[in-house]
């Protein structure tokens, strides 16, 4: 007779931790009458014109598998994007540099699978998205966490702190910027310094740049290591289409890396999904070659959205909201909450209002909740004022 425990996977999967935004979203997701603001992801529809492309694609019949990197027209057309976004001549990005993945979240396990040895050291810069944490973990790796500062002015890096980490036995070095939860966005002189420590002790450097056109400045993108990048760094950045084109439920990113390496991540996706669906990738064409309107709106009604649920959760006694930079989220603190995970989940069954606990995102997310304000302010407003009952409950 089989014991329970042998029945189970091994030990490396038993001690991830569970996603406790999902555990949340799990308390109220079959109930219609709970606004959920848990999930990062636009509260409108993909636009008719990449709808259209996919829907032709499955007219034309193109239901078949394709090259395990990707269709080459969407490869080019990701090159192109990028390389006038980032216009620097020593870092050229060719279609040999891109590869298409099924989501960004899987470009990011992709990435790991090609760099991460069981038993290596791994540092990311937290609060971040748990995902980000435990990839490495699946694999065996072993993750150090250096966490941002929470001050009157929002989140900032200790960059004493992380060189001190960056040490040369380590084999990756995971960054999002701008951040999910915090909104935190990586100035030029922090990604040079950084990029420099990585380039001294051959430290793979793995950029989420999911969030880089999501930013409330004039600039309309984030800084990015492709700024400054050398052909022959160890950089690999890992992309989505979710965020910028409002594309969450399609599950298609891309990854950027030095050519060699691409031209054996052919092999870990041929083993992982083999291949994005080509209806998707027309989608993701479509996106790019005419969706700068799209983000340009998204980056408009963000900031209206941001600055909106912002005020109204620093009018809240006890509830500190500084303005995230970037990203789509308001990660605030709120007095006298030790519990984040009970919190929201009080505010599901109490309230109605579905947010994410701040301990989602590590120990230094505690006392934090994170909203997702990628929503009109109508639906906000009618948030805050759920939220404002539950505070009151929690005092």
């Amino acid at each position: 007779m089989q014991s329970e425990h042998s029945l189970l996977p091994r030990d490396a999967i038993l001690q991830l931790r569970a996603s406790k935004i999902r555990e949340v979203a799990n308390a109220g997701m079959d109930r219609k009458d709970v606004l959920a603001f848990w999930f990062g992801e636009p509260d409108e529809v993909t636009p008719d014109f990449i709808r259209s492309a996919a829907s032709e694609s499955l007219l034309r019949g193109e239901t078949f598998y394709s090259h395990n990197l990707g269709l080459p027209e969407l490869r080019s057309t990701v090159a192109s994007y990028l390389s006038a976004l980032h216009a620097n001549p020593a870092a050229a990005i060719t279609s040999e540099h891109v590869a298409i993945t099924s989501a960004g979240v899987n470009a990011l396990s992709l990435a790991a699978q090609c760099i991460v040895n069981p038993g290596d050291r791994v540092v990311c810069v937290t609060p971040l998205w748990p995902n980000l944490v435990e990839i490495p973990k699946i694999l065996s790796a072993n993750v150090e966490c250096v966490s941002l500062q929470f001050g009157e002015s929002g989140w900032q890096l200790d960059m004493d702190r992380l060189l001190a980490a960056l040490t040369p036995d380590t084999r990756l070095l995971m960054v999002n910027s701008p951040n999910n939860p915090t909104g935190w966005t990586l100035t030029r002189a922090e990604q040079q310094t950084i990029l420099d420590r990585c380039r001294q002790h051959g430290i793979w450097l793995l950029a989420d740049d999911a969030y880089e056109r999501l930013v409330f400045d004039e600039v309309g993108v984030a800084p990015s290591f492709f700024d400054i990048a050398h052909a022959d760094d160890r950089l690999v950045s890992a992309n989505t289409f979710s965020k910028s084109w409002l594309m969450t439920g399609w599950r298609l990113g891309w990854l950027v890396a030095p050519k060699p390496f691409i031209e054996q991540l052919g092999k870990v996706i041929e083993y992982n999904t083999s291949c994005s669906p080509v209806f998707i990738q027309r989608a993701g064409i479509a996106a790019i070659t005419g969706g700068d309107s799209v983000i340009a709106r998204t980056q408009r009604r963000f900031r209206e959205a941001r600055d909106h649920l912002c005020a109204a959760l620093n009018a809240l006694p006890g509830v500190h909201a500084p303005p995230p930079p970037g990203a789509m989220y308001a990660f605030f603190k709120v007095d006298g909450m030790t519990d984040s995970l009970a919190f929201c989940k009080r505010l599901v069954a109490e309230q109605g209002l579905g947010v994410a606990p701040g301990a989602a995102f590590g120990d230094e997310g505690e006392g934090f909740v994170r909203w997702c304000f990628a929503s009109d302010l109508k639906r906000l407003d009618d948030g805050i004022a759920r939220f404002t009952q539950g505070l009151q409950s929690l005092r």
